[in-house]
């Protein structure tokens, strides 16, 4: 063989080597130093960047760990460690890989980096995380120049030896199958609740939370009956948030099976939107509406009884109920009582009324601007439930009536939520106020028998001088129920006045503050100044149309002070120096 037959031979097999590099394109080896970019408002010490050792080459994984944590170790400690990369790679490869990717689909691979595996770096972080992926490790660093150039996902090192790591590792690795179906097939950005949602439902899936005690179920159980009423679509990255979305992505999954979430990933929808498209491909005439008032009321009642909708088949969550917030009425005479509050789009909220007996009278009004629903569920004397709704007007009033309460029906319990808004979640999402007033009458056995017997009769049967009699009633007792509201009127307005919490106001006030004292002084001012102001009275903290509508009443009203001297006939709803001025001097007069 001659020598340039040689050099032939081995440039031929230098080029077959860099061929196969795409496959390993670090050229990796255990022990390897590499830097790495990470999130610092995860990182314990705020890092931005750190140093990590190659600590294993897994079948899918290359295991990176923190380097100054690795050497905080001792060997003890570290071969724990080694060990439990080794079941997690085991298990990786055997369960959560296979099982992720068929449902789900794959990952972006080989990817970046033209590399079949994925990094996992495992780093010390605040107690509260688990893990966290970056999607800017997806770009090219001329893009984004943070980029770590890989598929990757993050871990805490706080959790890497315990049996909980795998449901991290699932989670976190959802999400990079989520980026590549999404981002990068679709090219939309999903939702990040639904992200989430899915990331949240993984552990189940992989029958990791079959057996409860210790599991993420339970962990998220106990986070969900700890504050129930969090918003299903906004996400803040809290504790809350967890537990309402994997609870609620528990009874979706069960109700309409594994494919809402499948098929909701391979559209290019997004969010609620892609939900109802895989509602309707998979046959059902339900849509996200329908699927979360459906939700708000099984985690109130879970009984099968009144339908399987409305309950959860899980048996680790058969016994799950929310407490709703209790409203004890007085058991004789009559009784009312009124509760002003904010919720957010898609958020459940419940409030239980007991005690009373008679008649009762649920009265609503929410925000004009949005679209509630108000599911009523009643319970009697045997335990069985039924459900009625709330027929709500264009501004959004409605009421409801319950006979036989504190009696044959021993409880009811509304759940007003919000469901407006369809997509383009925010962090955080705006709150919007609504009112309910509950009100009693008992109903004493002896007026029954003094009442004259043709009021028991349907108006068909009544003769003409029965008809004129009612009528001749029926306006007598609104004469004297008109005459009761003023003075109540009166007294309220007397009242407010007296307990206003604010003397002065020293800074203006616009449309669009949110829980804000300032503008709770401004409605307890409002209010005082009785119904032509401000009808609906609400104190909130938040300065929406109400408000608004209420400040521009009362600057016409006192239109040669506050609107004249800037040439205005009309009032603005801005609280500025000569609206001030005049809060001011009626508030020391």
């Amino acid at each position: 063989m001659t020598m340039n037959s040689k050099i032939k031979i081995i440039f031929f097999i230098a080029i077959l080597f860099f061929l196969y590099l795409p496959f390993s394109a670090s050229a990796v080896f255990l022990g390897e130093k590499q830097s790495f970019f990470v999130d610092s408002s995860y990182d314990s010490s705020e890092r931005e960047e750190i140093s990590a050792l190659l600590q294993r080459i897994g079948k899918e994984i290359y295991f990176f760990i923190d380097n100054d944590y690795w050497d905080s170790l001792n060997l003890e400690e570290k071969n724990k460690t080694r060990q439990s990369l080794q079941d997690l790679d085991n298990e990786f490869h055997g369960k959560i890989y296979p099982t992720l990717t068929s449902f789900y689909g794959s990952e972006w691979k080989p990817g970046i980096d033209k590399d079949s595996r994925l990094t996992v770096l495992i780093h010390p972080m605040i107690e509260e995380a688990g893990g966290y992926f970056r999607s800017a490790d997806e770009y090219e660093k001329i893009q984004v120049p943070n980029s770590n150039e890989k598929e990757m996902v993050y871990l805490n090192s706080l959790y890497i030896n315990q049996p909980g790591s795998k449901n991290l590792l699932a989670h976190e690795f959802t999400h990079l199958i989520t980026f590549y179906q999404k981002n990068v097939k679709q090219e939309i950005e999903e939702e990040i609740w639904l992200n989430e949602a899915r990331a949240e439902y993984a552990p189940t899936l992989l029958g990791y939370d079959d057996i409860y005690e210790n599991s993420n179920l339970e962990n998220r159980v106990k986070i969900f009956l700890a504050n129930p009423t969090d918003s299903v679509t906004e996400w803040q990255n809290a504790l809350s948030d967890y537990g309402v979305l994997n609870l609620f992505t528990q009874y979706l999954v069960e109700q309409y099976g594994i494919e809402i979430l499948t098929d909701s990933m391979r559209t290019e929808k997004k969010g609620i939107n892609s939900l109802n498209y895989a509602l309707k491909k998979n046959g059902y005439e339900e849509n996200f509406t329908d699927v979360f008032t459906n939700w708000t009321i099984t985690v109130l009642v879970n009984d099968c009884d009144l339908g399987k909708e409305y309950c959860y088949q899980n048996e680790n969550l058969k016994n799950l109920k929310i407490t709703p917030s209790f409203n004890f009425l007085p058991l004789i005479g009559k009784s009312s009582l009124g509760v002003s509050q904010t919720t957010k789009n898609w958020a459940g909220n419940w409030y239980k009324f007991i005690g009373g007996e008679g008649n009762l009278k649920i009265s609503f009004l929410g925000d004009p601007e949005s679209l509630f629903k108000i599911p009523c569920i009643t319970k009697n004397s045997s335990g069985k439930y039924e459900i009625d709704f709330f027929q709500l007007d264009e501004n959004q009033r409605g009421e409801i009536f319950v006979s036989d309460f504190g009696k044959e029906i021993t409880s009811v319990v509304i759940i007003p939520s919000i469901q407006s808004k369809m997509s383009g979640f925010l962090n955080p999402e705006p709150s919007f106020p609504f009112f309910w007033e509950a009100s009693a009458t008992a109903v004493e056995e002896k007026e029954k028998e003094e009442k004259p017997n043709f009021l028991e009769k349907p108006i068909s049967e009544m003769t003409k001088q029965e008809i004129i009699f009612k009528i001749e009633e029926i306006q007598n007792i609104l004469n004297q129920l008109q005459a009761q509201l003023t003075e109540l009127n009166k007294e309220n307005v007397e009242e407010n006045q007296e307990n206003l919490s604010c003397q002065r106001f020293e800074e203006n006030l616009s449309y669009g503050l949110l829980n804000d004292e300032r503008v709770r002084c401004l409605q307890e001012f409002l209010k005082s100044e009785g119904k032509a102001i401000y009808p609906e009275g609400l104190v909130t903290g938040n300065f929406f149309k109400l408000t608004k509508a209420a400040v521009i009443h009362f600057q016409e009203k006192y239109q040669e002070e506050i609107l004249a001297p800037w040439g205005l006939e009309k009032g603005t709803g801005f609280v500025g120096s000569l609206t001030r001025k005049k809060i001011n001097q009626l508030l020391n007069s």
